[in-house]
């Protein structure tokens, strides 16, 4: 076992980030902590930058949730969620691939799952795939209603002296453009001052998939996904021309059943 092990904290709450991370200077003085996160998508980037051994992972964050930041470190570091759920919403995480902390998070509590995760760190062999144990929570989170009812719906964007009016129902993707987030349709575009993470948050993340920090693809819209000599994915849209990139965090998506 590695003597100096890493994690990410990702939390969109400031407090209970930096409780975590107290917490943790106690209970495992050895772990350093790479990066704090306020998002999931920034969640993903830093598991990207620093290949963690351990991500602790709020399920419920803005745009992309917990899950899905889970999904992308699957088979690449070990996952703590933190959940103010009870007990019964999380029968998941006893099948021991995953752990979980309740909020608030109890010093006894902590302290188990540390023992936990330094036993697997301990263990030879490749992190474990979360692929089916995520979305059996993904369900279970659906069933007892956890997924935001307010969605974005339509997107104004100034061209000009006129006012476009998009639905988000047409819109095949968005993509970040500097200081400006491009918002593409089968037959028009425009640009908006609303950056892409904001837009996230209204998004649902069933319909519309992440797929690069810079990039938010409608999953419909897609045609193929085509892997290069390097393992970099591309994506083929149905109605559109340009093509996309697929970032290391995001290729979970493209994996064949």
């Amino acid at each position: 076992m590695n003597e100096h092990p890493s994690a990410i904290i990702a939390d969109d709450e400031d407090l209970p980030r930096a409780e975590l991370r107290r917490m943790l200077a106690s209970a495992w003085p050895e772990l350093q902590i790479a990066a704090e996160c306020e998002h999931g998508a920034a969640a993903i980037d830093a598991i990207d930058e620093h290949q963690p051994d351990i991500a602790f992972l709020d399920i419920r964050m803005p745009g992309r949730s917990g899950l899905d930041v889970a999904r992308a470190a699957s088979g690449r570091c070990h996952v703590v969620f933190t959940t103010a759920y009870d007990s019964h919403a999380v029968e998941a995480f006893d099948a021991g691939a995953l752990d979980y902390l309740l909020k608030p998070v109890l010093a006894e509590r902590l302290a188990h799952c540390v023992a936990r995760l330094r036993e697997r760190l301990a263990q030879p062999g490749p992190r474990p795939e979360l692929d089916s144990l995520i979305e059996q929570l993904r369900l279970q989170r659906r069933a007892a209603g956890a997924d935001p009812a307010a969605r974005l719906r339509w997107i104004s964007a100034s061209v000009g002296d006129t006012i476009k009016m998009f639905s988000v129902d047409e819109v095949l993707f968005f993509q970040s453009d500097e200081k400006y987030t491009r918002v593409v349709t089968a037959h028009d575009e425009a640009h908006i001052r609303k950056p892409l993470k904001e837009i996230a948050e209204g998004l649902d993340g069933e319909v519309f998939w992440q797929v690069h920090r810079g990039a938010i693809v409608r999953a419909s819209a897609i045609a193929r996904a085509q892997r290069d000599e390097l393992g970099r994915i591309t994506l083929y849209l149905r109605e559109h021309a340009d093509r996309l990139a697929v970032s290391q965090g995001y290729a979970w998506r493209f994996r064949p059943m």
